[in-house]
């Protein structure tokens, strides 16, 4: 990504998910980023001489060391169900009040431009209360300031994960053969492998240019990435 500049430094926040995976593999390949803080309530499986864990259950940045370089990217991951939250009132906690909670603690340490995902259908009008989270979070984000902010808002999402969803499985499936047939406004429900999402947000990110807040559906992404493989 020749658009960063050297030493680059990046946080990111939710490393062990499917985009957010992605997103630590890809800019701990880049050369031109020299740093990556990666802020996780468990310790990272391996380790990287360019990166630093940042560990605390609530993903609270408690201590910071003012002699260290200064994020100026920076990059959410998080998120969850209904099911796995167990509740609407725990999903908002994450899917707003966390995500949220997290970007102005990205802000005070000196990030100025952010990436966030968020949900195709995010909107604070939404009957949806997952999708209503996303918008609302949106929204709050959009207000903090950052020099350049950038949503992105996948369809269904394909790749690894470490907790396989049965009725993710069926739904990708489904899209699969559905696939030739989405073109037009449908074709940002086509499911999106979760390395072109992170890839999506990080050439995004790095674009000096363009409007912000920015958000990018599936189709957009694919359009955005291939623009840069060119």
């Amino acid at each position: 990504m020749s658009t960063l500049g050297d030493n680059t430094v990046v946080i990111l926040a939710g490393a062990s998910g499917l985009v957010g995976t992605e997103v630590l593999k890809q800019v701990l390949e880049d050369d031109t980023i020299s740093r990556v803080y990666a802020l996780t309530r468990k310790e990272l499986p391996f380790f990287h001489s360019k990166l630093e864990q940042i560990q605390d259950n609530e993903l609270n940045i408690v201590e910071w060391n003012n002699e260290n370089p200064t994020p100026e990217i920076g990059v959410i991951c998080l998120g969850t169900t209904l099911k796995q939250a167990g509740s609407k009132e725990k999903l908002e906690h994450v899917d707003y009040q966390l995500v949220c909670d997290v970007a102005s603690s990205m802000k005070t340490l000196g990030v100025k431009k952010i990436a966030v995902v968020s949900s195709i259908g995010a909107s604070s009008y939404s009957l949806s209360h997952y999708l209503k989270c996303k918008g609302r979070m949106e929204e709050t984000i959009s207000g903090m300031e950052f020099e350049k902010v950038v949503f992105a808002r996948p369809g269904p999402l394909t790749g690894l994960r470490e907790e396989t969803r049965n009725n993710e499985v069926v739904i990708e499936y489904i899209f699969k053969v559905l696939a030739p047939f989405m073109v037009g406004p449908l074709a940002k429900y086509i499911p999106i492998k979760a390395d072109k999402v992170a890839k999506a947000m990080l050439c995004e990110l790095f674009d000096h240019s363009g409007e912000s807040p920015k958000t990018l559906n599936s189709s957009e992404m694919k359009r955005l990435i291939s623009r840069y493989s060119a």
